[in-house]
Protein backbone atom coordinates (compact mmCIF):
# COMPACT_ATOMS: atom_id res chain seq x y z
CA UNK A 1 0.00 0.00 0.00
CA UNK A 2 1.67 3.64 -0.75
CA UNK A 3 2.05 6.63 1.67
CA UNK A 4 -0.20 8.81 1.11
CA UNK A 5 1.79 12.12 0.14
CA UNK A 6 2.42 14.65 2.87
CA UNK A 7 0.60 17.53 3.55
CA UNK A 8 2.37 20.79 3.06
CA UNK A 9 2.61 20.82 7.67
CA UNK A 10 4.53 17.93 7.54
CA UNK A 11 6.47 18.53 4.46
CA UNK A 12 7.56 21.90 6.01
CA UNK A 13 7.35 21.70 9.66
CA UNK A 14 6.92 17.70 11.39
CA UNK A 15 9.50 15.89 8.26
CA UNK A 16 12.44 18.94 8.89
CA UNK A 17 11.98 19.29 12.67
CA UNK A 18 11.34 14.79 13.22
CA UNK A 19 15.12 14.62 11.53
CA UNK A 20 16.72 17.05 12.98
CA UNK A 21 15.43 16.27 16.41
CA UNK A 22 14.96 12.37 16.26
CA UNK A 23 18.52 11.16 16.68
CA UNK A 24 18.70 13.04 19.90
CA UNK A 25 15.14 12.46 21.26
CA UNK A 26 14.69 8.72 20.27
CA UNK A 27 17.27 7.34 22.51
CA UNK A 28 16.02 9.66 25.57
CA UNK A 29 12.63 8.91 25.23
CA UNK A 30 13.35 5.40 25.36
CA UNK A 31 14.99 5.82 28.69
CA UNK A 32 13.34 8.05 29.91
CA UNK A 33 10.14 5.46 29.27
CA UNK A 34 12.02 2.63 31.10
CA UNK A 35 11.92 4.34 34.29
CA UNK A 36 8.31 5.32 33.99
CA UNK A 37 7.23 1.77 32.78
CA UNK A 38 9.43 0.78 35.94
CA UNK A 39 7.49 2.76 38.22
CA UNK A 40 4.27 2.27 37.04
CA UNK A 41 4.97 -1.36 37.81
CA UNK A 42 6.36 -0.91 41.00
CA UNK A 43 3.32 1.08 41.76
CA UNK A 44 1.42 -2.04 40.82
CA UNK A 45 -0.79 0.77 38.11
CA UNK A 46 0.42 -1.86 35.56
CA UNK A 47 0.30 -5.95 36.09
CA UNK A 48 3.86 -6.83 36.18
CA UNK A 49 3.29 -9.16 33.34
CA UNK A 50 2.32 -5.97 30.87
CA UNK A 51 5.33 -4.09 32.40
CA UNK A 52 7.83 -6.83 31.76
CA UNK A 53 6.67 -7.09 28.03
CA UNK A 54 7.01 -3.34 27.96
CA UNK A 55 10.38 -3.44 29.18
CA UNK A 56 11.34 -6.41 26.62
CA UNK A 57 10.22 -4.08 23.93
CA UNK A 58 11.80 -0.57 25.54
CA UNK A 59 15.58 -2.82 25.97
CA UNK A 60 14.91 -3.61 22.39
CA UNK A 61 14.42 -0.17 21.07
CA UNK A 62 17.73 0.76 23.26
CA UNK A 63 19.56 -2.01 21.69
CA UNK A 64 18.46 -0.89 18.12
CA UNK A 65 21.42 0.96 16.19
CA UNK A 66 19.58 1.43 13.04
CA UNK A 67 18.84 5.04 11.80
CA UNK A 68 15.18 5.95 12.48
CA UNK A 69 13.18 5.07 10.07
CA UNK A 70 12.25 8.48 7.42
CA UNK A 71 9.22 10.76 7.86
CA UNK A 72 6.46 9.51 6.10
CA UNK A 73 3.57 10.76 7.56
CA UNK A 74 1.91 7.69 9.60
CA UNK A 75 3.11 9.02 12.67
CA UNK A 76 3.53 12.57 14.11
CA UNK A 77 6.46 13.18 15.47
CA UNK A 78 8.98 11.22 17.67
CA UNK A 79 6.71 11.07 20.39
CA UNK A 80 4.13 9.21 18.59
CA UNK A 81 7.20 7.64 16.73
CA UNK A 82 8.40 5.61 19.96
CA UNK A 83 4.86 4.24 20.36
CA UNK A 84 4.39 2.62 17.17
CA UNK A 85 8.04 1.23 17.42
CA UNK A 86 7.34 -0.02 20.61
CA UNK A 87 3.82 -1.37 19.88
CA UNK A 88 5.82 -3.56 17.21
CA UNK A 89 8.59 -4.48 19.42
CA UNK A 90 6.19 -6.14 21.84
CA UNK A 91 4.35 -7.46 19.16
CA UNK A 92 0.73 -5.76 20.26
CA UNK A 93 -1.40 -3.27 18.74
CA UNK A 94 -0.59 0.14 19.72
CA UNK A 95 -3.63 0.50 21.49
CA UNK A 96 -2.51 -2.12 24.09
CA UNK A 97 0.30 0.29 25.34
CA UNK A 98 0.54 1.39 28.56
CA UNK A 99 3.86 3.17 28.26
CA UNK A 100 1.83 6.38 28.26
CA UNK A 101 -0.52 6.02 31.48
CA UNK A 102 0.05 8.95 34.07
CA UNK A 103 2.31 10.52 31.29
CA UNK A 104 1.60 13.60 28.44
CA UNK A 105 4.11 14.61 25.55
CA UNK A 106 3.98 18.10 27.64
CA UNK A 107 5.78 16.31 30.63
CA UNK A 108 8.12 13.81 28.83
CA UNK A 109 9.80 16.72 26.39
CA UNK A 110 10.17 18.68 29.40
CA UNK A 111 12.00 15.93 31.03
CA UNK A 112 13.86 14.82 27.86
CA UNK A 113 14.74 18.61 26.88
CA UNK A 114 16.68 18.66 30.37
CA UNK A 115 18.28 15.25 30.34
CA UNK A 116 19.78 16.48 26.79
CA UNK A 117 20.73 19.72 28.13
CA UNK A 118 22.24 18.25 31.32
CA UNK A 119 24.60 15.88 29.40
CA UNK A 120 25.14 18.13 27.07
CA UNK A 121 26.49 21.03 29.68
CA UNK A 122 27.93 18.15 31.57
CA UNK A 123 30.56 17.91 28.53
CA UNK A 124 30.97 21.75 28.03
CA UNK A 125 32.02 22.33 31.64
CA UNK A 126 34.64 19.76 30.85
CA UNK A 127 35.93 21.71 28.41
CA UNK A 128 35.98 25.09 30.12
CA UNK A 129 37.63 23.34 33.22
CA UNK A 130 39.91 21.59 30.68
CA UNK A 131 40.69 25.12 29.30
CA UNK A 132 40.95 26.94 32.67
CA UNK A 133 43.40 24.94 33.50
CA UNK A 134 45.81 25.18 30.40
CA UNK A 135 45.03 29.02 30.94
CA UNK A 136 46.56 28.87 34.71
CA UNK A 137 49.23 27.10 33.70
CA UNK A 138 50.20 29.02 30.69
CA UNK A 139 50.50 32.13 33.38
CA UNK A 140 52.07 30.28 35.89
CA UNK A 141 54.77 29.39 32.98
CA UNK A 142 54.84 32.89 31.84
CA UNK A 143 54.38 35.08 35.02
CA UNK A 144 57.83 37.05 34.70
CA UNK A 145 57.46 37.96 30.59
CA UNK A 146 56.49 41.08 30.75
CA UNK A 147 54.59 42.91 28.03
CA UNK A 148 52.71 46.42 27.62
CA UNK A 149 49.01 46.68 28.99
CA UNK A 150 46.79 48.33 26.69
CA UNK A 151 43.39 50.48 27.29
CA UNK A 152 41.38 51.76 24.68
CA UNK A 153 43.94 49.99 22.15
CA UNK A 154 46.38 52.46 23.47
CA UNK A 155 50.06 51.24 25.65
CA UNK A 156 48.94 51.94 29.36
CA UNK A 157 50.42 50.03 32.20
CA UNK A 158 53.49 46.63 32.05
CA UNK A 159 52.20 43.50 32.88
CA UNK A 160 52.73 39.91 32.06
CA UNK A 161 51.19 37.52 30.16
CA UNK A 162 50.77 35.63 33.14
CA UNK A 163 48.66 38.47 34.57
CA UNK A 164 46.92 38.59 31.53
CA UNK A 165 45.87 34.28 31.54
CA UNK A 166 45.66 34.52 34.91
CA UNK A 167 43.36 37.75 34.62
CA UNK A 168 40.57 35.59 32.06
CA UNK A 169 41.16 32.39 33.97
CA UNK A 170 39.55 34.11 36.94
CA UNK A 171 36.43 34.92 34.17
CA UNK A 172 36.21 30.92 33.41
CA UNK A 173 36.31 30.03 37.26
CA UNK A 174 33.39 32.60 37.66
CA UNK A 175 31.57 30.74 34.36
CA UNK A 176 32.60 27.48 35.59
CA UNK A 177 30.57 27.89 38.80
CA UNK A 178 27.77 29.18 36.96
CA UNK A 179 27.85 26.14 34.91
CA UNK A 180 27.93 23.74 37.59
CA UNK A 181 24.90 25.98 39.31
CA UNK A 182 23.31 25.59 35.76
CA UNK A 183 23.43 21.90 35.64
CA UNK A 184 21.78 21.69 39.46
CA UNK A 185 19.33 23.99 37.88
CA UNK A 186 18.34 22.02 35.20
CA UNK A 187 18.79 18.43 37.18
CA UNK A 188 15.57 18.22 38.54
CA UNK A 189 12.41 16.13 37.09
CA UNK A 190 9.06 17.15 35.58
CA UNK A 191 8.18 14.01 35.04
CA UNK A 192 4.84 13.11 36.59
CA UNK A 193 3.38 16.70 36.02
CA UNK A 194 1.72 15.27 32.64
CA UNK A 195 0.06 17.92 30.69
CA UNK A 196 0.62 20.17 34.00
CA UNK A 197 -1.75 19.12 36.44
CA UNK A 198 -0.36 15.76 37.69
CA UNK A 199 -2.87 12.44 37.91
CA UNK A 200 -5.04 10.95 40.13
CA UNK A 201 -3.24 7.69 39.73
CA UNK A 202 -0.59 6.77 42.70
CA UNK A 203 2.57 7.65 40.80
CA UNK A 204 5.68 7.91 42.79
CA UNK A 205 7.30 10.76 40.64
CA UNK A 206 10.50 10.74 42.95
CA UNK A 207 11.32 6.94 41.80
CA UNK A 208 11.14 7.92 38.49
CA UNK A 209 13.41 10.79 38.73
CA UNK A 210 15.97 8.92 41.26
CA UNK A 211 16.11 6.17 38.50
CA UNK A 212 16.83 9.02 35.19
CA UNK A 213 19.75 10.70 37.70
CA UNK A 214 17.55 13.75 38.86
CA UNK A 215 18.51 14.53 41.88
CA UNK A 216 14.94 15.99 42.92
CA UNK A 217 11.30 17.00 40.82
CA UNK A 218 10.26 20.71 40.13
CA UNK A 219 8.48 21.60 42.97
CA UNK A 220 5.59 22.75 40.80
CA UNK A 221 3.71 21.40 38.11
CA UNK A 222 2.80 24.05 36.51
CA UNK A 223 6.22 25.18 36.02
CA UNK A 224 7.53 21.78 35.14
CA UNK A 225 5.99 21.95 31.74
CA UNK A 226 5.18 25.81 31.20
CA UNK A 227 8.73 26.79 32.69
CA UNK A 228 11.44 28.06 30.31
CA UNK A 229 13.97 30.40 32.36
CA UNK A 230 15.81 27.07 32.91
CA UNK A 231 16.49 27.17 28.83
CA UNK A 232 17.01 30.91 28.96
CA UNK A 233 20.22 30.38 31.12
CA UNK A 234 21.57 27.59 28.85
CA UNK A 235 21.48 29.86 25.81
CA UNK A 236 22.44 33.32 28.00
CA UNK A 237 25.53 31.61 29.72
CA UNK A 238 27.09 29.96 26.45
CA UNK A 239 26.70 33.55 25.16
CA UNK A 240 28.46 35.22 28.02
CA UNK A 241 31.48 32.80 28.29
CA UNK A 242 32.29 33.11 24.55
CA UNK A 243 31.64 37.01 24.40
CA UNK A 244 34.44 36.52 27.53
CA UNK A 245 36.71 33.77 25.37
CA UNK A 246 36.10 36.01 22.02
CA UNK A 247 37.87 39.40 23.79
CA UNK A 248 40.89 37.07 24.64
CA UNK A 249 41.13 36.02 21.05
CA UNK A 250 41.23 39.18 19.30
CA UNK A 251 44.20 40.62 22.36
CA UNK A 252 45.44 37.08 21.35
CA UNK A 253 45.44 38.85 17.12
CA UNK A 254 47.68 41.37 18.40
CA UNK A 255 50.13 39.91 20.42
CA UNK A 256 50.60 37.40 17.07
CA UNK A 257 50.50 40.45 14.69
CA UNK A 258 53.67 41.85 17.16
CA UNK A 259 55.66 38.74 17.36
CA UNK A 260 55.20 38.57 21.73
CA UNK A 261 54.19 35.08 21.11
CA UNK A 262 54.06 31.88 18.78
CA UNK A 263 51.80 31.38 16.01
CA UNK A 264 50.81 27.90 16.82
CA UNK A 265 51.33 25.98 13.62
CA UNK A 266 48.20 23.14 14.41
CA UNK A 267 45.95 26.07 14.29
CA UNK A 268 46.61 28.51 11.01
CA UNK A 269 45.66 27.97 7.28
CA UNK A 270 48.03 28.53 4.71
CA UNK A 271 47.67 31.97 2.14
CA UNK A 272 46.49 30.88 -1.06
CA UNK A 273 49.39 33.24 -2.70
CA UNK A 274 52.06 33.59 0.14
CA UNK A 275 53.82 30.84 0.28
CA UNK A 276 55.52 32.38 3.79
CA UNK A 277 52.29 33.20 5.15
CA UNK A 278 50.75 31.52 7.73
CA UNK A 279 46.94 32.89 9.29
CA UNK A 280 45.72 32.03 12.53
CA UNK A 281 41.86 32.25 11.36
CA UNK A 282 41.23 30.19 14.27
CA UNK A 283 41.56 33.77 16.06
CA UNK A 284 38.51 34.54 13.51
CA UNK A 285 36.60 31.85 13.86
CA UNK A 286 36.00 32.20 17.73
CA UNK A 287 35.18 35.97 17.63
CA UNK A 288 32.28 34.18 14.94
CA UNK A 289 31.21 31.87 17.29
CA UNK A 290 30.81 34.08 20.50
CA UNK A 291 28.53 36.19 17.71
CA UNK A 292 26.44 33.30 16.67
CA UNK A 293 25.89 31.97 20.17
CA UNK A 294 24.73 35.57 20.78
CA UNK A 295 22.44 34.95 17.92
CA UNK A 296 21.24 31.49 19.17
CA UNK A 297 20.44 33.32 23.25
CA UNK A 298 18.64 36.05 21.27
CA UNK A 299 16.46 33.45 19.57
CA UNK A 300 15.79 31.69 22.35
CA UNK A 301 15.11 34.83 24.07
CA UNK A 302 12.82 36.11 21.71
CA UNK A 303 10.83 32.73 21.18
CA UNK A 304 10.22 32.82 24.86
CA UNK A 305 9.22 36.31 24.98
CA UNK A 306 6.72 35.72 22.44
CA UNK A 307 5.10 32.47 24.18
CA UNK A 308 2.18 32.21 26.44
CA UNK A 309 2.91 31.21 29.68
CA UNK A 310 1.81 27.51 29.55
CA UNK A 311 2.81 24.32 27.47
CA UNK A 312 4.02 25.96 24.58
CA UNK A 313 5.88 25.04 21.33
CA UNK A 314 7.40 28.93 20.87
CA UNK A 315 9.12 28.93 24.29
CA UNK A 316 10.15 25.09 24.63
CA UNK A 317 9.90 22.47 21.72
CA UNK A 318 11.29 25.51 19.29
CA UNK A 319 14.46 26.70 20.78
CA UNK A 320 16.00 23.17 21.41
CA UNK A 321 17.92 23.30 18.03
CA UNK A 322 19.04 27.07 18.66
CA UNK A 323 20.11 25.46 22.32
CA UNK A 324 21.64 21.98 21.10
CA UNK A 325 23.37 23.74 18.46
CA UNK A 326 24.87 26.57 20.88
CA UNK A 327 26.18 24.19 23.58
CA UNK A 328 28.25 22.35 20.43
CA UNK A 329 29.51 25.39 19.39
CA UNK A 330 30.54 26.21 23.04
CA UNK A 331 32.04 22.71 23.27
CA UNK A 332 33.79 23.40 20.16
CA UNK A 333 35.14 26.75 21.11
CA UNK A 334 36.37 25.91 24.18
CA UNK A 335 38.56 22.73 23.05
CA UNK A 336 39.85 25.31 20.12
CA UNK A 337 40.80 28.35 22.58
CA UNK A 338 42.13 25.85 25.19
CA UNK A 339 44.54 23.65 22.38
CA UNK A 340 45.73 27.00 21.38
CA UNK A 341 46.38 28.56 24.62
CA UNK A 342 48.26 25.03 25.19
CA UNK A 343 50.71 25.66 22.54
CA UNK A 344 51.50 29.76 22.74
CA UNK A 345 54.94 30.81 23.78
CA UNK A 346 56.59 33.94 24.04
CA UNK A 347 58.50 34.72 21.00
CA UNK A 348 59.52 37.84 20.86
CA UNK A 349 58.16 40.17 23.73
CA UNK A 350 58.07 43.91 23.84
CA UNK A 351 62.10 45.11 24.92
CA UNK A 352 62.44 47.56 27.98
CA UNK A 353 63.37 49.44 25.44
CA UNK A 354 59.89 49.81 23.99
CA UNK A 355 57.68 49.15 26.78
CA UNK A 356 59.14 52.88 28.05
CA UNK A 357 59.40 54.39 24.63
CA UNK A 358 55.42 53.95 24.51
CA UNK A 359 54.50 55.41 27.96
CA UNK A 360 53.75 52.79 29.71
CA UNK A 361 56.06 53.42 32.18
CA UNK A 362 55.05 56.71 33.61
CA UNK A 363 52.52 55.81 35.74
CA UNK A 364 54.71 54.18 37.99
CA UNK A 365 57.41 56.69 37.82
CA UNK A 366 54.81 58.65 39.31
CA UNK A 367 53.93 56.43 41.71
CA UNK A 368 57.69 56.47 42.97
CA UNK A 369 56.88 60.14 44.15
CA UNK A 370 53.93 59.81 46.19
CA UNK A 371 56.13 57.34 48.31
CA UNK A 372 58.31 60.15 48.92
CA UNK A 373 55.06 61.98 50.34
CA UNK A 374 54.49 64.30 46.99
CA UNK A 375 51.18 64.49 46.31
CA UNK A 376 49.66 62.10 43.75
CA UNK A 377 48.28 65.09 41.71
CA UNK A 378 51.90 67.02 41.81
CA UNK A 379 53.58 63.93 40.99
CA UNK A 380 51.23 63.53 37.70
CA UNK A 381 52.06 67.38 36.84
CA UNK A 382 55.51 66.53 37.16
CA UNK A 383 55.96 63.60 34.70
CA UNK A 384 53.53 65.08 32.54
CA UNK A 385 56.07 68.04 32.27
CA UNK A 386 58.68 65.34 31.96
CA UNK A 387 56.86 62.92 29.25
CA UNK A 388 56.35 66.69 27.43
CA UNK A 389 59.74 67.64 27.33
CA UNK A 390 60.72 63.95 26.35
CA UNK A 391 60.68 60.32 26.18
CA UNK A 392 61.47 58.74 29.45
CA UNK A 393 65.16 57.24 28.63
CA UNK A 394 66.01 61.25 28.39
CA UNK A 395 64.82 62.72 31.71
CA UNK A 396 67.74 63.61 33.90
CA UNK A 397 67.77 64.90 37.82
CA UNK A 398 68.17 68.47 36.89
CA UNK A 399 65.07 67.62 34.34
CA UNK A 400 63.09 66.47 37.06
CA UNK A 401 63.46 69.39 39.29
CA UNK A 402 63.23 72.43 36.47
CA UNK A 403 59.48 70.17 36.13
CA UNK A 404 59.20 70.10 39.71
CA UNK A 405 59.60 73.78 39.90
CA UNK A 406 56.05 75.62 40.39
CA UNK A 407 54.66 72.45 41.28
CA UNK A 408 55.96 70.91 44.24
CA UNK A 409 58.99 71.42 46.90
CA UNK A 410 58.73 67.90 48.05
CA UNK A 411 61.72 66.36 46.37
CA UNK A 412 64.78 65.00 47.39
CA UNK A 413 67.25 62.68 45.78
CA UNK A 414 65.80 59.75 46.71
CA UNK A 415 62.99 60.70 45.38
CA UNK A 416 64.17 61.92 42.10
CA UNK A 417 66.49 58.42 41.81
CA UNK A 418 62.78 56.40 42.58
CA UNK A 419 61.43 58.11 40.10
CA UNK A 420 64.45 57.89 37.11
CA UNK A 421 64.31 54.25 37.65
CA UNK A 422 60.66 53.54 37.64
CA UNK A 423 60.51 55.19 34.68
CA UNK A 424 62.97 53.37 32.66
CA UNK A 425 62.79 49.81 33.99
CA UNK A 426 59.53 47.83 33.21
CA UNK A 427 60.90 44.91 34.78
CA UNK A 428 60.41 46.35 38.07
CA UNK A 429 56.33 45.56 37.66
CA UNK A 430 57.81 41.59 38.38
CA UNK A 431 58.49 42.74 42.34
CA UNK A 432 55.13 44.28 42.87
CA UNK A 433 53.77 43.02 45.99
CA UNK A 434 50.16 43.81 45.43
CA UNK A 435 48.00 40.58 45.52
CA UNK A 436 46.43 41.14 42.71
CA UNK A 437 48.91 42.64 40.41
CA UNK A 438 51.04 41.60 37.65
CA UNK A 439 54.24 41.15 40.34
CA UNK A 440 55.70 37.08 39.82
CA UNK A 441 54.61 36.02 43.40
CA UNK A 442 51.23 37.39 43.06
CA UNK A 443 50.26 35.85 40.22
CA UNK A 444 51.89 32.72 40.92
CA UNK A 445 49.59 33.21 44.29
CA UNK A 446 46.64 33.65 42.07
CA UNK A 447 47.49 30.81 39.77
CA UNK A 448 46.95 28.54 43.04
CA UNK A 449 44.01 30.27 44.50
CA UNK A 450 42.70 30.02 41.36
CA UNK A 451 43.28 26.14 41.22
CA UNK A 452 40.95 25.76 44.48
CA UNK A 453 38.25 26.98 42.43
CA UNK A 454 38.33 25.25 39.44
CA UNK A 455 39.20 22.34 41.99
CA UNK A 456 35.98 22.91 43.69
CA UNK A 457 34.00 23.23 40.52
CA UNK A 458 35.47 19.75 39.19
CA UNK A 459 34.24 18.08 42.43
CA UNK A 460 30.83 18.95 41.64
CA UNK A 461 30.76 17.56 38.42
CA UNK A 462 32.15 14.83 39.29
CA UNK A 463 29.38 14.03 42.33
CA UNK A 464 26.63 14.75 38.89
CA UNK A 465 28.40 12.30 37.17
CA UNK A 466 28.33 9.98 39.43
CA UNK A 467 24.91 10.41 40.36
CA UNK A 468 24.31 9.28 36.68
CA UNK A 469 26.37 6.72 36.46
CA UNK A 470 24.67 5.18 39.61
CA UNK A 471 20.81 5.99 38.17
CA UNK A 472 22.23 4.13 35.21
CA UNK A 473 23.42 1.14 37.25
CA UNK A 474 20.39 1.05 38.93
CA UNK A 475 18.08 1.39 35.62
CA UNK A 476 19.41 -0.96 33.93
CA UNK A 477 19.58 -3.79 36.61
CA UNK A 478 16.00 -3.33 37.78
CA UNK A 479 14.59 -2.57 34.21
CA UNK A 480 16.20 -5.86 33.30
CA UNK A 481 15.30 -7.75 36.69
CA UNK A 482 11.78 -6.65 35.77
CA UNK A 483 11.47 -7.61 32.46
CA UNK A 484 12.58 -11.17 32.88
CA UNK A 485 9.46 -11.62 34.87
Amino acid sequence: MSTPALTTYQRHHLRPTYDHHVGRLFPAMVRASQAHVVMLTEQGLIPAERGARLLRGLAELRADTDPAPPFDGTFEDTYYLLEKRLAAACGVPASELDVQMARSRNDLDAGVFRMLLRDQLVGVLDRVLATGATALAAADRYADVVITGYTHRRPAQPTTIGHALAGYAEALAGEAAAYADLIDALNVSPLGSCAFAGTDLDIDPARVAELLGFAGLVTNSYEAVAGADHLVRVGTLNAQALATGARLARTLMDWLSWRWVTTPGDFTQGSSIMPQKRNPVVLEHLVSYAGATAADAASVLNNVGAAWWEDSNNATTDVQVRLWESNDRTDRFFALLGGFLAEIEPLEPPSAGEIVASGATTTAAADALTRHGVPFRAAHSVVGRLVRAGAPDTWTAEGVRAAAQGVTDRLDDDAIADLLAAAVRPELVLDRAQVDGPGRCAVRNQVAALRGHFDTVAGRLAAVRARLAAADAELDAVAAERAAR
